[in-house]
């Protein structure tokens, strides 16, 4: 059998970079121990597999019927992307849910970056999967912790780690054990008025992140707008400081608001309570925050007024659609600090707005994205800056 060309795959629509490769050593690791199992394609699930690398290797050697899950929009992407480039098909995508586990007698497990990822894909591999599934899920050594092994000693009764190759190590479990009535998630918390809910993969969890309080606060979007007091505007505190509130949208209607990168939904849903005549969106690369911001929709009675898709920076939204763009911009791409991350949303938000709308982006202060969001988008003022973080308003330029 001719050897798969990992260096044919590609990470597009993700970043792609000299440093940033489409597969890993545990990608090959855990494709190579699936081969020496001998478990049909159609009993096998993939869950993680970040660019099609399992996958596609696993097709091309004749198991076909995969089921996977990945959680990114830009992975299901670069999977087809690359499954038509190689000519192979055979695989079959599928959310979290018992159709993805169903009768499965091997999992292959990229190991997520959250244990409370890791923690909601135990339960439902020992939920919905074969009684005699055996779950391999593999990282690079220098990101595993034991607390991933104690994670899934609570769903099976053996977790064996293997000697490390290539700074990489799988963990195989096996002998799943009984499961509570109800799946651990997802999980909710009460913040003021605001409910959060969140499934294991979603950033924060049921927290609300400081990036998001404090631009919560900074538009005046952190329950203070249900008293409708008097705001303070930025331009009236100095260097737009600890105290500044942003007042300039309040008086306004019938926009349409999108929460771009909405994580959980608290930004998009808290401008939902406060401004009930507007008509507001969200959009997530992640299944899981997209999963958890329709929920959290729900939980606080808006879900009739905001809508959630499941998209890679808003690519599916028509050109110059929104008036105001709410941004909470993430700078790690996995495991790697990379500010690229937030230029594609910015490049987005510059597309999505129409001219004169406004953009409104919290960050951390150290990364300065002050002039590129002026170079891309138009003239940006700062409304807030801490030693942590920076809270700006761009307007679109005609």
């Amino acid at each position: 059998m001719p050897e798969f060309p990992y260096s044919r795959l590609r990470r597009w629509p993700d970043v792609e970079a000299d440093n940033l490769q489409a597969y890993d050593a545990t990608d090959l690791l855990l494709v190579e121990r699936a081969l020496a199992l001998d478990v049909p394609g159609s009993e096998t699930v993939v869950i993680g597999d970040e660019y099609g690398a399992i996958t596609l290797a696993l097709t091309a050697a004749g198991r076909n019927g995969i089921r996977v899950h990945q959680d990114l929009a830009t992975g299901q992407r670069a999977l087809q992307r690359n499954a038509d480039e190689l000519g192979l098909d055979g695989f079959r995508p599928h959310d979290l849910e018992e159709s993805l586990l169903r009768g499965a007698r091997l999992v292959l497990l990229q190991l997520p970056k959250a244990l409370a990822e890791l923690e909601e894909i135990a339960d439902a591999v020992a939920r919905w999967a074969a009684p005699d599934v055996v779950l391999i899920a593999g990282g690079r050594v220098k990101h595993m912790t034991l607390a991933q092994n104690e994670v899934l000693g609570r769903r099976f009764a053996r977790v064996q780690a293997q000697r490390a190759e290539r700074k990489s190590r799988l963990l195989v479990a096996t002998e799943a054990l009984p499961v509570p009535e109800s799946p651990p998630f997802p999980v909710s918390a009460r913040h003021g008025s605001l409910v959060l809910v969140a499934h294991g993969g979603a950033f924060a969890g049921p927290r609300l992140d400081i990036g998001t309080r404090v631009l919560l606060e900074v538009l005046d979007l952190d329950g203070s707008q249900l008293r409708r007091t008097q705001t303070t505007p930025a331009e009236n505190a100095p260097n737009g400081g600890e105290g500044a509130r942003f007042s300039g949208v309040v008086n306004s209607s019938g926009r349409r608001v999108l929460d771009l990168g909405c994580g959980t939904g608290a930004l998009a849903v808290s401008w939902a309570l406060a401004h009930p005549d507007d008509r507001v969106a969200g959009t997530d690369r992640s299944a899981a925050a997209v999963a958890s911001a329709r929920a959290t929709a729900l939980a606080n009675g808006v879900a009739d007024r905001v809508g959630i898709t499941h998209d890679d920076a808003g690519s599916q939204l028509p050109d110059a659609s929104f008036d105001v763009v709410l941004l909470n911009p993430p700078f790690h791409l996995g495991a790697s600090v990379h500010t690229r991350a937030a230029t594609r949303l910015f490049e987005a938000a510059a597309r999505l707005l129409r001219p004169g709308g406004e953009l409104f982006t919290v960050y951390n202060s150290s990364l300065g994205y002050r002039t590129e969001l002026t170079r891309l988008i138009g003239p940006t003022e700062q409304l807030r800056r801490t030693s942590k973080f920076t809270v700006t308003r761009t307007v679109r330029r005609p």
